[in-house]
């Protein structure tokens, strides 16, 4: 009977071994595995204690000397100071301000560029050779001809912001469009749009969320070109005051200014992301 061999080979198969706690917590952190976001904010939030305790412990002990490394209070009570004196707040403004129009600049300017580079041959012929060339120039050195050409006003910040972020965004906008299926295209080819309509109602809607991933990353470069302009020519800004603090060995001045800069980097951040989760990923899904 047919029953009878199939009573014999399940008898035959070993059982399944039991679901451990060990092999759980394998699952659970393997490759490409999600986590829960409760867990995903816990760890980051271990990491940035364990980071404050050890250097609340390395000050507190005596390990490290103050003018070196100064202790969380020491860093702490000289921001507040900052702050109640209004020293921190024109930083911050004069600081906002520059990165708000350079950023601005480099980012309406790369964007159709690299979209027209990434959807036309002929076009990224013209222009990726010469945007490419020039990206793997240091912005560093720039800094003498940018206060030599617009001098040590904020102008010269936002060259000097427009040069570190434009050409790298205009490579990886050409690439997101690039990345745009060809599949879709040939649709509205087969719909007879033309160009000018494909490229309006097909690629860039398909390369937006990339691009606008483009503009968070590159958000972040600006902040890095924005204290590098303000350290070297500047009468105002977290730059300029971190320059001044070495001068006369502040560490706690320049350790809370480097804080307050990762602080301002990780909030532009999240919020770029949080956007790009309203703008393109309505249900879960891009659109």
């Amino acid at each position: 009977m047919s029953g009878e061999p199939t009573a014999k080979t399940d008898l035959a198969r070993p059982a399944a071994k039991p679901v451990t706690k060990k092999a759980t917590r394998r699952r659970s952190s393997g490759i490409g595995v999600p986590i829960a976001r409760s867990r995903f904010l816990a760890i980051a939030v271990a990491v940035f204690v364990g980071l404050g305790l050890a250097w609340w412990a390395a000050t507190g002990l005596e390990w490290v000397k103050p003018i070196f490394l100064p202790s969380p209070g020491s860093v702490a009570t000289q921001i507040a100071k900052l702050a109640a004196d209004g020293t921190l707040w024109l930083d911050l403004r004069a600081s906002m301000y520059r990165i708000s129009i350079g950023f601005l600049l480099a980012s309406v300017l790369s964007i159709p560029i690299g979209v027209l580079i990434g959807s036309f041959r002929s076009w990224e012929a013209a222009i990726e050779p010469l945007v490419d060339f020039i990206r793997y120039m240091p912005v560093v050195a720039f800094v003498p001809l940018s206060i030599l050409w617009a001098g040590t006003g904020d102008t010269q910040k936002f060259l000097i912001i427009f040069i570190g972020t434009f050409f790298q965004q205009v490579l990886m906008i050409m690439d997101n469009v690039k990345r745009v299926p060809a599949d879709f295209i040939g649709l509205g080819r087969t719909l007879g749009l033309p160009d000018r309509k494909i490229l309006t109602r097909i690629v860039v809607p398909s390369a937006l969320p990339g691009i606008w991933d483009t503009l968070r990353i590159s958000l972040g470069w600006a902040w890095t070109w924005l204290v590098l302009a303000e350290l070297v020519a500047a009468t105002s800004g977290l730059g300029y005051r971190i320059t001044v603090s070495q001068r006369y060995f502040q560490t706690n001045t320049i350790i809370g200014y480097i804080l307050l800069l990762g602080v301002l980097g990780l909030i532009t951040d999240q919020v770029m992301k949080a956007l790009e989760k309203v703008l393109f990923r309505q249900d879960g899904h891009s659109q």
